[in-house]
């Protein structure tokens, strides 16, 4: 797929003369923010199962699925 971005002619020029790949760059750091974002997005999430887990009594349960085991 093809991607197009605006730059100033002057910093295209310059990046070409200094011999920057800018397809690679442009490649890698849509690459990284992506990876960046989704780590955001993951990192919320968890903040919201740990608040809903810290309510959970965990010797409650084991107690509760050792009584159902015990009942079968």
């Amino acid at each position: 797929m093809t991607v197009s971005a605006k730059v100033r002619r002057e910093l295209l020029e310059e990046a070409r003369r200094l011999g920057v790949n800018v397809s690679e760059v442009i490649r890698r750091a849509l690459e990284e923010e992506v990876r960046r974002r989704r780590l955001a997005l993951l990192e919320e999430k968890l903040r919201r199962l740990h608040g809903a887990l810290e309510g959970i009594n965990v010797e409650e349960v084991v107690e509760l699925i050792r009584r159902d085991r015990e009942e079968r």
